[in-house]
C-alpha cells in the first residue's frame, strides 16, 4: 500500500462524516473547508484560486465522492511529499471529523479504551483493513490485532469466544467496520478484568510497533552528548525529531543495503545501547530497556533487508503475506467444497447406479424365466426336427444306394472318355510339332526375303551412283573445252570407278542368284511341311469321327482337314 492509498482511507472517513444525509454527496462549502484543512496538515501550498474555481457556487448542488476525486488527486494528493508532513496530524484531522458522528463510547465512563486509544486503534484499523470501500477488516486481521494487544499485556486471547462473537455479529463486505471493532473492544468481552491504563499502554506499544516510531537517546557527533529524540522509521530512512509532535526535524539516517545494526555494551552511564552504521557515519543510540532495543534493532534490520529487496515496511509485507495465506485458505476451502460437492454427486450417482443394478437384476430374473421357457420350447422343436431328420436320413440312404449304382456306370463311361482324351492329346502334340516346323520354315523364308530386299536396295543405290557419275561426266564435257585434257584424265578415273561399280554390280547379281536358290530351297521345305500337315489332318479327322458298329469305312483322304486348305493355298500363292 503506497502513501496515496493510506491518505485516501482517512480522507474517505472524513468525506463520509460530512455526508449527513448518507446520499453519497457533500456540500461544496464543507468540501472547501475540508480541502483547506488538508492543505494545512499536509504542508501543501494553498491554491485559493483553484479552490474557489472548482467549488464556485452554481446550480449543481452537492458534490459526490467521484466528483471530488479529480480535484483531490490533482491539487492535493499529487503534491504530497512523503516526510514533509506529520502523518499523525493528518490522521487526527480525519479522526476528529468522523469520530464526532460515528464513535459512540460509553456515556457512563465504562469504556475500555480512551478517546486517544480509540484514535490509535482507528489508525491500526486503517493500516490492516482491506484496500476496497467501504473499509472493513477481515476476521483474520481482527484476531491478529487483538492477539498483538493481548501479547503486549501478557494475556492470552480466547479465540473460541472471538469466533462466537464474530459469528453473531453481522458483517458487511466480509468483515467488521471500524465502529463495530471499537464497540467490540469497548464491550470488555475480551479484555475483562484489565485496567484501562494497561490497555492504553498495550495499544500504545502496538501502535508504535506498527507505525514504527518512539523515543530513543542519541549521541551527538560534535558535542558527543546524549539527547532524547523522537525517531520515526520509514522503509528507506530513519528520521529523528525534537519531540513527538515532529515539528522540528533534527536529521535523518538513509538506509540502504550497505547499512548494518550492531548491539553495543553499556558505557558512559547509558544502557541498552546499539548503533546504526552507514557508509559515511556511525550513529550511537540507547533504548529504555532491552525489549525496546531488540524491537528497534529488529525493525531497522528488517527495513534494511526490505529496502534491498525493493519492498515496503515489515508490517505491510506481513500483511500482504497474511492476505496471500487467506486467499490460499479460501482457495483450499473452495477446492474442498468442490471436492465435497463432487463426492456428493458421486454418492448420488452410486445410489442411482445401485437402483439401476436392482432393476437390472429384476430384469435378469425375468429374462431367465423367459429363457427357460424358450429353452423348453426349443427342446421340443429339436426333438420334432430330429424325428424328421431321421426319416429324411432313411430316404437319403435309399437315394445313395441308387446313386452308387449309377456312379459305377458313370465311372465306366468316364474311363472310355479318358482313353479317347489321351489319344486326342497325343494327336494334338504331333500336330503342334508339325505347326512349329511350318512356322520355322516361314521364318526362314522371311529372312531370305529380307536379305534379297537388302541386296536389291544396294543394287539400286549403285545404279543411282553410276547414273550420277554419267551425268557429272556429261556436264564436265559440256562446260569447258579448255580443260579437256584435265577432264579426259578425270574421265578415265571415272571410267575406272565405273568399271569397279560394274564389277560390284556383277557381284550383287551373283549374290541375288544365290539368294534365289536359297528361296527355292525354303519353298521346297515349305511344301514338305504342307504335305505333313495334310497327312496329320487326315489322321485327326479319323479320330474326330469314330467308327460305330455297322458303319462303313469311307475314304477321307481327299476331304479331311479342310480347315488348312485355305491357309496352304494362300501360302503357295505368296511363294509364287
Amino acid at each position: 500500500m503506497d502513501l496515496r492509498a493510506e491518505l485516501l482511507k482517512s480522507i474517505w472517513y472524513a468525506f463520509t462524516a460530512l455526508d449527513v444525509e448518507k446520499s453519497g454527496k457533500v456540500s461544496k462549502s464543507q468540501l472547501k473547508v475540508l480541502s483547506h484543512n488538508l492543505y494545512t496538515v499536509l504542508c501543501i501550498p494553498h491554491d485559493p484560486v483553484a479552490l474557489e474555481e472548482h467549488f464556485r457556487d452554481d446550480d449543481d448542488g452537492p458534490v459526490s465522492s467521484q466528483g471530488y476525486m479529480p480535484y483531490l488527486n490533482k491539487y492535493i494528493l499529487d503534491k504530497v511529499e512523503e516526510g514533509a508532513f506529520v502523518k499523525e496530524n493528518f490522521d487526527e484531522l480525519c479522526w476528529t471529523l468522523t469520530a464526532k458522528k460515528n464513535y459512540k463510547p460509553d456515556r457512563n465512563g465504562n469504556s475500555v479504551v480512551s478517546h486517544q486509544d480509540a484514535f490509535k486503534l482507528w489508525c491500526l484499523f486503517n493500516f490492516l483493513s482491506e484496500d476496497k470501500y467501504p473499509l472493513v477488516m477481515v476476521p483474520d486481521e481482527v484476531e491478529y490485532l487483538l492477539k498483538k494487544i493481548c501479547t503486549a499485556m501478557n494475556v492470552e486471547l480466547n479465540s473460541c469466544e472471538l469466533d462466537d462473537y464474530l459469528s453473531q455479529e453481522p458483517q458487511g463486505q466480509g468483515g467488521l467496520t471500524v465502529w463495530q471493532f471499537l464497540d467490540m473492544v469497548n464491550s470488555g468481552r475480551f479484555l475483562r478484568g484489565i485496567e484501562q491504563e494497561a490497555v492504553s499502554m498495550a495499544v500504545e506499544e502496538v501502535y508504535q510497533e506498527v507505525i514504527e516510531d518512539g523515543y530513543l537517546w542519541k549521541k551527538g557527533q560534535l558535542r558527543r552528548n546524549w539527547s532524547e529524540r523522537w525517531f520515526t522509521l520509514k522503509p528507506s530512512v530513519l528520521s529523528y525529531y525534537m519531540s513527538e509532535e515532529r515539528k522540528e526535524k533534527k536529521g535523518s539516517i538513509a538506509l540502504d543495503k550497505h547499512c548494518c545494526v550492531e548491539v553495543l555494551p553499556d558505557r558512559d552511564g547509558k544502557r541498552c545501547m546499539f548503533c546504526v552504521k552507514t557508509s559515511s557515519r556511525t550513529y550511537e543510540m540507547s533504548a529504555s530497556d532491552t525489549r525496546q532495543r531488540q524491537e528497534w534493532t529488529l525493525a531497522i534490520q528488517t527495513a534494511i533487508r526490505l529496502q534491498a529487496e525493493g519492498k515496503k515496511s515489515l508490517h505491510k509485507d506481513l500483511k500482504q503475506k497474511r492476505r496471500e495465506q487467506r486467499e490460499q485458505r479460501e482457495q483450499r476451502k473452495a477446492a474442498k467444497e468442490e471436492e465435497t460437492q463432487r463426492l456428493k454427486q458421486l454418492q448420488e450417482e452410486k445410489e442411482r447406479k445401485l437402483q439401476e443394478l436392482e432393476l437390472l437384476k429384476e430384469a435378469q430374473r425375468q429374462a431367465e424365466i423367459l429363457l427357460q421357457e424358450e429353452e423348453q420350447r426349443r427342446r421340443q422343436q429339436h426333438e420334432e426336427m430330429q424325428r424328421t431328420l431321421e426319416i429324411q436320413l432313411q430316404e437319403a440312404e435309399q437315394a445313395r444306394a441308387s446313386m452308387q449304382a449309377e456312379m459305377v456306370l458313370k465311372e465306366a463311361e468316364a474311363e472310355r472318355q479318358r482313353k479317347r482324351i489321351l489319344e486326342l492329346e497325343e494327336m494334338q502334340e504331333r500336330l503342334q510339332e508339325a505347326l512349329q516346323q511350318e512356322v520355322k520354315a516361314r521364318q526362314d523364308e522371311e529372312a531370305v526375303r529380307y536379305a534379297q530386299a537388302r541386296l536389291l536396295a544396294e543394287e539400286e543405290e549403285k545404279l543411282k551412283q553410276l547414273m550420277k557419275l554419267k551425268e557429272e561426266q556429261e556436264e564436265y564435257i559440256i562446260k569447258t573445252q579448255l580443260e579437256k585434257q584435265v577432264l579426259k584424265q578425270e574421265m578415265e578415273n571415272k571410267n575406272k570407278c565405273l568399271e569397279e561399280a560394274q564389277k560390284q554390280l556383277e557381284e550383287v547379281r551373283v549374290n541375288r542368284q544365290r539368294v534365289d536358290q536359297d528361296v527355292m530351297v525354303a519353298q521346297r521345305k515349305l511344301r514338305q511341311a504342307s504335305t505333313n500337315v495334310k497327312h496329320w489332318n487326315v489322321q485327326m479327322n479319323r479320330l474326330m469321327h469314330p467308327i460305330g458298329p455297322g458303319d462303313k469305312r469311307t475314304n477321307v483322304s481327299g476331304g479331311g482337314f479342310t480347315g488348312y486348305q485355305p491357309l496352304l493355298s494362300q501360302r503357295d500363292s505368296s511363294i509364287k
